[in-house]
């Protein structure tokens, strides 16, 4: 077995380079991040040095230690020979000076990569495999049967998300409750959808029945971010719906995954889950090429999901949901309730660090109240508790992503450099993986963080004189997934309201942008999103329309009747579900 041990150092000077703007994934990083990440910790102390794991003082915390050199293919888990990372958590071990080994990952290669898709292939056969022929009841009692093992290993799964990205302890069993309640939304849903096309219709002397029908072959992309629940977003309404699925485990944040690779054996039929960890780069691009994939469901860089798919090369087959970069803006204006306000933006910029593609990344505070806006902003930013993740009351944690600490350097330099300062007493503030909570102030839009995604816990603010500044902003951005405005004023929200409908897909009136709940719409425009989530929505992007049809005379009606009373068909007959 060939170990890849990445090497980390005191300073944080060496990392797995990992960037949400690129799937690749490589050993060390790059030449340039490491001048950035010495340059960084050389000029900074260790500040948080009293916050970093100590045995001795946290005897309850069980340190994980899952095995990642599996991979499950074809009903089989199998073990992985091949080339394997250590996997570190964002802890660090204050007594040995060392960040922490939670457990392993496996990189396959472009050959496994293949065997999984065809193995998912073999499972759909065109329809004719065990699964698609499956009546809804059928897979729901497997989802169900999978869910309640689930439950089993949930401690399991939320200590794996904590450990490995920083999560606090509530935060991340939070995420576990909530895919679980996911899936019986999404159960609820289907039995309303089956219930619902189970009526035959006559329009123009034609008789009908209308369905969904699965697509075919999923290929489902995990984020690090929110490792498990955003990947059942996608991957169970495709299994609710008859697809087969391979599920590409992320490296950062896929640890959650690996103990319910045997779940997933157990509760469905050969082939129809497939899960394979490894380089985004090596084992993505030969999916996609091999033209079998029906779906393509995404979550992460808009300049990742182009590259994949035109690597397909059918691409009006390819059915693409995908759920992509972000720039969410809050516009403050003048008469904003100020208590209501900061509480939201500070929950909008900084839950999780700002590492959620719903965050508020840039902030339009109007002139007349920037003064104040940012005095309270800064106090309640520096107010907040900055610790390990099962403490109580922490609110800012290590961040998942080694390379980070260094590219916020790079943003904030620039800021500073062309005119804004850190305004807030504990910006700027780093140490390994810790950032403390920055706030930029004026920023301007010649500066990088004006324009690019941080995703993380560095908050720009911008002054404002006109409205017509916000609304320049919201229509040259090249996202458009949310925005929130700050207002008591009814009058002033059509101006801005009226231009932001066609610019982002949700707009949130004194309140910070957020996914749920899961039964609204999630989406975006621009380079945001293509398609739609919801426990509503994501069965249909899983699955496409299909009619049976026939003349309304007595013979074709007599046959079309017989078919169906008989329930031979899993597709022609009347399913009404409890």
């Amino acid at each position: 077995m060939e170990i890849q041990e990445q090497k980390f150092s005191k300073a944080f000077t060496s990392t797995t380079a990992l960037n949400k703007n690129s799937f690749s994934v490589t050993n060390s990083a790059t030449t340039t991040q490491k001048k950035q990440i010495k340059a960084m910790t050389s000029a900074t102390p260790q500040v948080f040095n009293h916050l970093y794991f100590e045995p001795s003082k946290h005897p309850d915390q069980v340190i994980p230690m899952i095995h990642g050199e599996q991979y499950l293919v074809d009903g089989e888990v199998r073990q992985w020979t091949g080339k394997i990372d250590k996997v570190f958590s964002p802890i660090w071990n204050q007594e040995t000076g060392q960040p922490i080994q939670i457990g392993t990952y496996a990189f396959v290669g472009e050959k496994e990569a293949v065997e999984a898709v065809n193995a998912a292939r073999n499972a759909f056969s065109n329809g004719r495999g065990e699964w698609p022929r499956m009546t809804p009841s059928q897979r729901i009692a497997c989802v169900e049967k999978f869910v309640k093992q689930m439950k089993q290993v949930k401690q399991e799964i939320v200590n794996a998300i904590m450990w490995e990205i920083c999560k606090t302890t509530a935060d991340a069993e939070k995420e576990v409750d909530r895919t679980i309640a996911y899936i019986f939304d999404t159960i609820s849903e289907l039995k309303k959808m089956v219930n619902s096309s189970s009526s035959v219709v006559s329009s123009g002397g034609i008789v009908a029945l209308t369905k969904r029908s699965p697509l075919g072959i999923c290929l489902c992309v995990a984020p690090s971010n929110y490792p498990l629940n955003e990947t059942y977003t996608t991957l169970l309404p495709a299994l609710l719906m008859g697809n087969s699925i391979v599920l590409k485990v992320p490296r950062v944040g896929g640890l959650c995954h690996f103990p319910t690779l045997s779940l997933f054996q157990s509760c469905f039929p050969k082939g129809v889950v497939n899960v394979i960890p490894g380089a985004g780069r090596e084992t993505l691009p030969p999916i996609m090429k091999t033209g079998i994939v029906d779906i393509l469901a995404f979550i992460g860089s808009s300049k990742a999901a182009h590259s994949l798919q035109i690597e397909h090369p059918h691409s009006y087959k390819l059915r693409c949901v995908f759920g992509l970069d972000a720039k969410n803006a809050a516009f403050i204006l003048p008469d904003a309730d100020m208590n209501t306000t900061i509480n939201e933006c500070i929950l909008g910029s900084l839950s999780f660090n700002g590492q959620r593609c719903t965050a508020l990344k840039i902030l339009f505070v109007h002139e007349s109240i920037a003064e104040t806006f940012t005095t309270k902003f800064c106090e309640a930013v520096d107010a907040l508790k900055i610790g390990l993740p099962w403490e109580k009351d922490t609110k800012i944690t290590p961040l998942l992503e080694p390379s980070k600490p260094a590219y916020l350097r790079g943003l904030i330099d620039d800021a500073v450099e062309k005119g804004a300062s850190i305004i807030n007493k504990r910006g700027g503030q780093t140490d390994r993986s810790f950032v403390a909570p920055t706030v930029l102030y004026p920023v301007n839009s010649t500066m990088r963080i004006y324009t690019e995604e941080q995703f993380a816990d560095v908050v720009p603010i911008v002054k404002f004189s006109h409205i017509e500044e916000c609304v320049e902003y919201a229509i040259n951005s090249h996202f458009g997934q949310q925005a929130s405005i700050f207002t008591q004023d009814a009058k002033a929200i059509p101006e801005l309201l009226d231009v932001l409908v066609h610019q982002v897909s949700r707009i949130n009136l004194n309140c910070q942008c957020q996914r749920g709940p899961d039964n609204y719409p999630f989406t975006g425009r621009k380079d945001s999103a293509v398609g739609t989530l919801s426990v509503f929505d994501a069965l249909r992007a899983m699955s496409i329309r299909t009619m049976i049809a026939t003349k309304e005379d007595e013979k074709s009606v007599e046959l079309f009747t017989n078919v169906m009373v008989s329930r031979k068909s899993t597709f022609l007959r009347a399913d009404y579900l409890q």
